[in-house]
């Protein structure tokens, strides 16, 4: 896939989220990338929607892993990294579990243990362009 991009605002968050939705369906790993408020949850929360969960969709930033049901027995996984302190304990929380299980997984802080996501797992960069714009960007 080449570098993509996409500018939009909170009340377009449903059009990013149809967007990231088209282009993600071919990779079943997500590392959402962005600084402390850039709206990677709430991104998060859009694309839950789309894929139609029925689970409450939170923040897993104490509990490591959230675990949604899809329509149907496919699951998603939403991670938060952002309390981990290096990729030996995201092993021992059995986070390579979930990305390498096949199912979608969304994850927030990926910096925090680069070394273990699959090698085509879609990597989206949530830039603050100002207080109501935010930048999507894409690379695989």
């Amino acid at each position: 896939m080449n570098d993509a991009s996409l500018r939009y605002t909170l009340e377009e968050i449903q059009k990013a989220g149809n967007w990231l939705w088209e282009l993600m369906q071919q990779n079943r790993v997500i590392a959402l990338h962005g600084s402390m408020g850039a709206g990677k949850t709430t991104l998060v929360h859009t694309l839950c929607s789309q894929l139609e969960v029925k689970d409450p969709v939170s923040s897993p930033t104490f509990s490591l892993i959230n675990e949604y049901q899809l329509p149907g027995m496919e699951k998603m996984y939403h991670i938060d990294l952002y309390r981990i302190r290096n990729e030996q304990e995201a092993l021992d929380a059995g986070i390579e579990d979930a990305l390498y299980s096949g199912a979608y997984c969304i994850v927030e802080w990926p910096e925090k243990a680069p070394g273990i996501f699959p090698e085509d797992t879609l990597h989206v960069t949530i830039t603050i362009h100002d207080d109501l714009t935010r930048i999507i960007n894409l690379n695989s």
